[in-house]
């Protein structure tokens, strides 16, 4: 079993029910977000939103949202979920239906934000386009996700986060130089397009408190990782330089790269810096380096990487990781060994800044999962609760928000348009 989590203060699941905002006193208290999203971009986008206060009602498919069956399990409930959909009530609807899409229109209407990652044009095929919604609520941000965007000629192919990865040029950049195209083992351009899914949402509500008028946010998950290939977009403009895979090493940044060690470890040291450099190179008792006309400036160790890489492998070679973490934590050169999950439980540093948090859940009593980021000093996000069942708040949102009779509720669920469970 994993130690356990130091620091973690939960509150008591049954303290955290009215609406759910995950903390009344967060930046984004009194915002209520409808997240129709599914899978990763959408959920982490309303999960960030959720961290910092609003008030986030998560619509699922009467059979779970896709992201349950990724990840663990423990104790037949998915754990990936259970930080996914924190902070959020969540309801059960079938959108196939008439009636479910009814409810989402009526839901919409006392909403400040509704995020969606359908395919573009399904929205407006039930009726739920942004201009039939914000016909009943002007001040609506919509947020759409989707692989390709809302336009242009690839905007209908299906496109997970990966695919969008490909196409971004990221995936090309990623892994070794004799080898395919690696990834990252987490969905990272859902995570990428989450996040600016959020910004945009935060910047479009900033914009409506002095318009009045809401707008329609359009994030596709290939621009937002073709955004992170910046340094080599005028790179190929200006030089046709096609950016590919280096491995751990970071180009035109030297020494920059991942080391062997004693040991059979590896140590990352990261020196480009003349400063940094120089320090590096006084560890090393190498201070000749700084002077040879390869290595004195930074552009000129960027041309003789491998040269540099190779004498500095060749020290690391000598000593054990525990040692060169010592070394060079003296000579104040930024390093560090390569941290595997059980490396960050032990840590003192996640330890003392509480980056991992318990969050309390119904079913499991807790579960560990990464704190808010980033740390606001007046006031900040918090984790209050972890995912849900499947249709756990149906019945309190859709009595309590829009009124519906008890007696609705039933004809609803006996209809399958909705699936409720009640709360322990």
């Amino acid at each position: 079993m994993p130690p356990q989590i130091a620091g973690a203060n939960p509150a008591h699941p049954s303290a955290v029910r009215d609406e759910n905002a995950a903390n009344a006193s967060g930046p984004l208290a009194g915002f209520r977000v409808l997240e129709l999203g599914s899978t990763v971009a959408g959920p982490f986008c309303g999960r960030l939103l959720a961290d910092f206060g609003a008030s986030v009602i998560k619509v699922e498919a009467p059979e779970g949202d896709p992201v349950r069956t990724m990840g663990k399990r423990f104790a037949g409930k998915s754990l990936y979920a259970s930080s996914i959909f924190r902070n959020k009530q969540l309801i059960a609807l079938d959108l196939r239906k008439p009636e479910g899409r009814d409810i989402v229109r009526d839901l919409a209407a006392k909403c400040d934000a509704l995020i969606e990652n359908f395919r573009p044009g399904t929205l407006e095929r039930w009726g739920l386009g942004y201009e039939a919604l914000r016909a009943i609520n002007p001040g609506l941000v919509m947020v759409r996700i989707s692989g390709f965007g809302q336009t242009g000629p690839y905007c209908q192919r299906a496109g997970y986060g990966v695919i969008s990865e490909a196409v971004s040029g990221l995936r090309h950049v990623t892994g070794d130089p004799d080898r395919p195209p690696a990834r990252v083992a987490v969905s990272m351009t859902d995570y990428i397009t989450g996040l600016y899914s959020a910004f945009g949402a935060t910047m479009a509500l900033l914009a409506r408190e002095r318009t009045g008028q809401g707008q329609c946010i359009d994030s596709a998950l290939y621009e937002c990782a073709f955004s992170f290939m910046e340094p080599w977009i005028p790179a190929y403009e200006k030089l046709g330089f096609v950016a590919t895979r280096t491995g751990a090493r970071l180009p035109e940044s030297t020494p920059n790269n991942l080391y062997p060690t004693a040991d059979d470890g590896f140590i990352h040291i990261t020196a480009m810096g003349d400063a940094v450099f120089r320090r590096l190179a006084a560890a090393m008792g190498r201070l000749d380096l700084v002077d040879d006309a390869r290595f004195n400036a930074a552009t000129a160790r960027s041309d003789h990487h491998e040269a540099l890489d190779a004498l500095i492998a060749e020290w690391t070679a000598t000593l054990t990781l525990s040692e060169l973490e010592t070394t060079l934590e003296a000579h104040d050169v930024p390093a560090s060994r390569i941290f595997t999950m059980t490396d960050i439980f032990r840590d003192p540093h996640y330890r003392a800044r509480n980056t991992i948090v318990a969050a309390p859940d119904d079913d499991l009593g807790s579960v560990a999962m990464a704190n808010v980021a980033p740390r606001l000093s007046a006031t900040p996000g918090r984790v209050v609760h972890g995912g849900r069942r499947i249709g756990q708040d149906t019945r309190a949102v859709l009595r309590d928000l829009l009124d519906y009779s008890n007696d609705r509720l039933d004809a609803l669920q006996a209809a399958g348009v909705i699936a409720c469970e009640a709360s322990p």
